[in-house]
């Protein structure tokens, strides 16, 4: 039995259910279902008696304890947080008591358990964080890329939480001896993504025959990762990661935002034609840039990959199209997620066109 923090969200959910396809192992899935985590997106295992799931707060310590006590998992994967850099701009403290009030409280909670286990469940158990390049900072163009020892230059207020919470994470091991690992992914993409961040949006907004919002001039550059090779790389740290390590998780595809928008387009093109004959390059609007955005990211993943064996199985031209066909696909669950509450939201930061992540 593992238990999955955050595991209603986009990464989370994609890892409960890749973690189902390949194994009988239970998961214990803790979520607080805030706007970006879905049941819908776990409606494939709704009836799966492996599948547990709680709506949950990190925070929430009694709940957290009881958890820990009933089920007796033999490791803890955190994604639970709060994620869009936006939406920690126009407002910091959900992202303060997510991201660092309950990381703290996971691991306090995480370290009275562990000590109280007995061998060998205590030599097993892991408490696996995951986090975001975004900690790191920005990168110029011609700097190499993100090494696991870089040093935090975190610039958002999101990106400010995860690095705390990170650091929370580094010190219980080192202060109480929690066995700990921590992953720290570039921007992932794929099935299930919450339509405010850029690929998603794009995908949306084109099929809705809305303006297609680029920041600036568009050439901030990510190193783009599908998520289910992300799921793999965090299956294989828990399997046999070095206890204290931290390992960068990159797919090896730096992109400037603007090209990934082309692509986007240029599929869409391809796979669902507008009528009019048009191309969706067409509804490219660049907006005014958003207050302190990071230049450029890149992982260097070669430690994961020297140590562990793990590399990306999809490029991003296999996965950017694997992405599309999905929404295409799912227009149900686009719908679903779309609330009232969420049109609100971009309506009010953004005007009724949404912008890129």
């Amino acid at each position: 039995m593992i238990l999955v923090t955050g595991g209603a969200g986009f990464i989370g959910a994609n890892f409960v259910l890749d973690w189902l396809a390949g194994s009988d192992e239970p998961v214990v899935n803790l979520d607080k279902l805030t706007y970006a985590g879905n049941l819908g997106n776990l409606a494939s295992v709704q009836d799966d008696p492996r599948h547990v799931f709680v709506q949950g707060d990190i925070g929430d310590t009694a709940l957290l304890d009881g958890l820990l006590k009933q089920h007796r998992p033999r490791a803890i994967v955190n994604f639970a947080a709060e994620s869009h850099v936006d939406r920690s701009i126009h407002g910091a403290e959900d992202f303060i008591f997510t991201n660092i009030v309950g990381t703290f409280r996971l691991l306090e909670v995480a370290r009275s358990y562990h000590a109280a286990l007995i061998e060998p469940e205590k030599a097993a158990f892991r408490f696996l964080h995951v986090s975001t390049d975004e900690v790191y900072g920005s990168l110029t163009p011609q700097a190499p890329a993100f090494k696991e020892d870089h040093v935090y230059e975190p610039n958002s207020p999101y990106s400010a939480s995860k690095a705390a919470s990170d650091h929370l994470v580094r010190a219980w091991h080192h202060t109480h001896g929690l066995p700990v690992l921590t992953t720290n992914c570039s921007n992932n993409y794929g099935p299930y993504h919450f339509p405010e961040k850029l690929i998603p949006l794009m995908i949306v907004n084109a099929l809705a025959g809305k303006p297609l919002p680029v920041y600036g001039d568009g050439q901030q550059v990510r190193d783009w990762l599908y998520v289910k090779d992300h799921c793999s790389a965090i299956r294989r740290v828990l399997e046999a990661g070095r206890l204290g390590e931290t390992y960068n998780v990159g797919g090896w595809n730096e992109k400037a935002n603007l090209s990934i928008v082309h692509i986007v387009c240029d599929l869409l093109d391809e796979l669902s034609p507008r009528r009019d004959g048009e191309s969706y390059r067409t509804q490219i609007t660049h907006v005014t840039d958003r207050p302190g955005h990071d230049r450029r990211y890149a992982i260097d993943a070669r430690k994961i990959e020297r140590e562990l064996g793990w590399k990306p199985a999809e490029t991003f031209e296999t996965g950017i199209r694997k992405t599309v066909q999905w929404y295409l696909a799912n227009p149900e669950w686009v719908q679903s997620v779309q609330s009232g509450s969420y049109r609100d939201w971009v309506a009010t930061q953004y005007g009724s066109t949404g912008a890129g992540a």
